[in-house]
């Protein structure tokens, strides 16, 4: 390795005095010698336990990083230096999320390339990355958008394909007619777009999809097994939505009264209260809506479903809107007691859920019931308490099980038995059977936009009406017919499918996706026969769905990764990111993790083992941080003032990581004064032997406690700890050798360049976590503690174990780490906190 040498950096008052710390005298030395040497770069190595720690990889927007960025990247570096330090081979890389509708939007708005906004934006997150000074192999870098990783994207594409899980379907979905594209639930907002604020309708469109479902049962098993926030985990089992019923069928009624050919099947969680079902309902998007729809009622049924079509799915399904819906003049044959029972369009009843037909039971449902009163139709109790009385009135919906009553054979039996005796009727009839049903719906995976992987699939394409057979030719606009029902997929030979370079890459105004214009690119000859090659592209799903694997061996020809590099790296040790990610990412990339792991890509079939969700960093205002509310920081402009160092520290001294707290710049200043102190520290004499025995306990303690808090990621607390030890050393004329050895270890993964520079100038050689992690011995660590009560509000609300020797700051922030205290603090920044060494800590909020 090189000699670290100093560069040009902020000079400032402070400079002139060696004995005041300056951070602009080091920082950016460190880090430009971390690069050039690649102190950060790893190989397997059999030798050596492995970690992998991982970000979720930032979308690299024109605004760059703000604070919230670095609040997940300063936690993964500070563990992964930790792990370092104490003999683990840590992969810890960076890459980017590049593809996507706001780099296309922005180029479209600016008149230049998504592909160069892109390459701009991405060294602009580069250069704010490295100046934090992550612990970040650069060699191992991704972008989605570059070919080589397109490439084996396309190619787990056509693995799909092989394996029946890709297909095409027309489906409804999202049309924003304005972004040109498809999008998904959670990109639409009270019927528009989130971007823009543009119409979105709903229409059937031909679109490529995936079959997640068939992985349902696996994804919701798989769950269990996972260190995750429970929060997390119960988001991914309500998503997947699995719920255990039966089909029934219910006959329609013919304009003569008598039951006919056509049959409305439901799936229903309660077959028991079969006999409270009362009236129907179709959604707007049904299959029969059109043919059962009687003369009377077809203009208004019409324009019901013209307006439901503009409505996003969850609009539809919050249960915070009234409920409407229109009669269809249909009635069908209830088939347990032979009721005829009106048939209703809603659309709280969304048509890729179960059947996309409700049985409605008002009296043991709360939408039913809610339906029911606004339409004055019958509610029927089936179900009573153990106290309860049959013939007891209905206030309201009561879904709880109980006891089948008003129901023929099933009265008197538990919801369970009666469940159980009623799937049996309707089978032994014919009318019904057994089901399990999942909420989970298969993943529409194509956009209509420019910025996206293309799909590798093409199409036979022929002459269209009134083009010349013998001079045909598609690429000159001659009118073409393509055969969409014989996809076919691209040999894996000719990928990476690259995108044709388009001066207009605008949205076309009706369906056709821009490279529909790419007509050199879309159509080809080959061996007499005319293709056109799929003009959707994949979503920004695709990319994000297996990054991780290419980290492993991101220059590989052969395969998404070397063999060899996934047995050794496996599964992520420890994955970090914010909770928006809690669904939809992560259950993708578990479902392509499992298709992977079925053709013997991988060796483990769940991706992520270990989730972490770091909390939000919220302006100080105490809102979230937007450029609307104008309360963004960038983190340049903190450091430009503080430091690195410093504004690492506050990061991570602001509270618990996985807890949302306000940003307070008063906070640098307190994270300035520490490191300030340990300047002043190792400015004293360091003299040849061993520490005095009256430190033992205080330094073998901070050792052990420094140690755990960091294999915990409870960053707040070993700062804390290194705090006090700071400050008893303080108090001393001489420091110790071993002792600025240790202490210099201890600070390196949370305040790194300092720690580079003291351990240099004790004159030891970088990298300073190449020195191994300090050890302790326990019989020298002397407990001396006290029970200390903390109030929220003038109530007690935990009791702490603190050593004696504690600092007030050190108190503090025990206090406010601890679960049940903020349990009581709601996520709100304390008003103030009073600290009484030795009788209590009081927080006001």
């Amino acid at each position: 390795m090189t000699e670290p040498t100093q560069t040009a950096a902020q000079t400032s008052a402070e400079a002139a005095d060696d004995n005041r710390y300056n951070p602009f005298d080091f920082e950016q030395k460190w880090q430009q010698w971390w690069l050039e040497n690649e102190v950060f770069r790893v190989e397997i190595d059999p030798d050596k336990p492995k970690s992998y720690v991982l970000d979720m990889f930032p979308y690299p927007s024109g605004a760059g990083l703000y604070v919230g960025h670095p609040a997940g990247y300063t936690a993964t570096d500070t563990y992964s230096r930790y792990l370092r330090a104490t003999g683990r081979n840590v992969l810890h890389p960076m890459g980017w999320d590049a593809f996507g509708l706001p780099a296309e939007q922005y180029a479209i708005k600016t008149g230049t390339h998504p592909a160069d906004t892109t390459r701009k934006n991405i060294d602009n997150f580069r250069r704010q990355i490295q100046r934090l000074g992550y612990f970040l192999d650069w060699s191992r870098e991704v972008d989605t958008t570059d070919p080589n990783y397109v490439r084996w994207t396309q190619w787990i594409f056509l693995k799909l394909y092989e394996m029946g899980l890709a297909y095409q379907a027309e489906v409804p979905v999202n049309w924003c007619a304005a972004l040109g594209t498809v999008l998904a639930n959670e990109e639409v907002i009270d019927g528009k777009s989130e971007r823009g604020g543009h119409p979105v309708v709903r229409m059937p469109m031909r679109q490529w999809m995936l079959r997640i479902t068939a992985y349902a049962q696996r994804l919701l098993d798989g769950v269990e097994g996972l260190e995750w926030p429970e929060g997390i985990k119960a988001m991914q089992r309500n998503w997947i939505g699995r719920s255990e019923g039966a089909e029934v069928d219910f006959a329609v009624v013919g304009a003569d009264g008598a039951a006919s050919d056509e049959t409305i099947r439901v799936f229903t969680t309660r077959p028991d209260t079969l006999f409270g079902a009362t009236y129907m309902v179709l959604a707007p998007e049904h299959e029969l809506v059109e043919s059962i729809t009687r003369d009377a009622q077809r203009a208004e049924v019409q324009a019901y479903v013209e307006a439901a079509a503009r409505l996003s799915e969850r609009d539809r399904t919050d249960d915070r809107k009234d409920k409407t819906g229109v009669f269809t003049g249909a009635y069908a044959v209830n088939p347990v007691n032979g009721a005829h029972v009106p048939v209703w369009i809603a659309d709280y009843v969304l048509g890729g859920y179960g059947t996309g037909a409700i049985m409605a039971v008002p009296g043991h449902d709360e939408r039913d019931f809610a339906f029911a009163t606004a339409y004055d139709l019958p509610i029927l109790r089936v179900v009573r308490g153990t106290s309860a009385s049959a013939d007891d009135a209905l206030e309201s919906a009561e879904p709880a099980p109980g006891i089948a009553c008003n129901s023929d054979f099933l009265d008197g039996l538990p919801t369970a038995a009666a469940k159980d005796a009623m799937i049996d009727w309707l089978e032994d009839r014919g009318v019904g059977e057994r089901q399990i049903n999942f909420k989970l719906r298969d993943w529409v995976f194509s956009r209509q936009r420019y910025w996206g992987e293309p799909i590798p699939i093409v199409y036979p394409c022929y002459p269209g009406e009134g083009a010349d057979r013998a001079l045909f030719d598609p690429c000159a606009g001659d009118p073409v017919v393509i055969d969409y029902d014989n996809p076919t997929a691209v040999d894996v030979s000719e990928l990476p499918i690259r995108l044709p370079e388009m001066e207009n890459f605008a949205p076309t105004g009706d369906a056709e996706p821009p490279l529909a214009r790419a007509l050199a690119w879309r159509f080809f000859e080959r061996d007499g026969q005319w293709w056109a090659r799929e003009t959707n592209t994949m979503p920004q799903w695709a990319g994000s769905c297996w990054y991780y694997l290419r980290f492993m061996d991101p220059d590989c020809e052969s395969a998404v990764a070397d063999p060899a590099a996934v047995d050794y790296w496996s599964s992520v040790d420890l994955y970090v990111g914010g909770a928006e990610h809690a669904v939809l990412h992560l259950l993708y990339a578990r479902f392509w993790h499992k298709v992977l792991f079925d053709c013997g890509v991988v060796p483990d079939d769940e991706p992520f083992p270990r989730l972490v969700n770091q909390g939000l960093i919220l302006g100080e205002d105490g809102e979230k941080m937007s450029k609307s509310r104008g309360n963004v920081i960038n983190p340049d402009d903190v450091i430009d003032q503080y430091g690195t160092d410093a504004f690492r520290l506050y990061i991570l001294f602001m509270g618990p990581l996985e807890k949302s707290k306000p940003w307070q710049m008063s906070g640098l200043q307190g994270t300035k004064r520490f490191l300030s102190r340990v300047w002043t520290l190792f400015g004293k004499e360091i003299v040849d032997r061993e520490w005095p025995a009256e430190l033992d306990s205080l330094v073998h303690g901070t050792i052990k406690g420094v140690g755990e808090d960091l294999a915990e990621l409870r960053f707040n607390t070993a700062i804390s700890k290194l705090m006090e030890l700071t400050n008893a050393l303080l108090k001393r004329d001489v420091l110790e050798r071993p002792l600025a050895m240790d202490f210099a270890r201890l600070l390196a993964p949370l305040a790194p360049h300092l720690a580079e520079e003291l351990w240099e100038r004790i004159g030891e050689v970088a990298p300073v976590m190449d020195g191994g992690w300090p050890g302790h011995e326990e019989d020298k660590i002397v407990s001396a503690t006290y029970e200390l009560p903390v109030m929220v509000n003038g109530k007690v609300r935990a009791k702490l174990v603190a050593p004696q020797a504690a600092s007030g700051d050190q108190l503090e922030v025990w206090a406010l780490a601890d679960e049940r205290v903020q349990k009581w603090l709601d996520g709100k920044a304390p008003r103030k906190v009073i600290v009484v060494p030795g009788k209590m800590v009081s927080v006001v909020v």
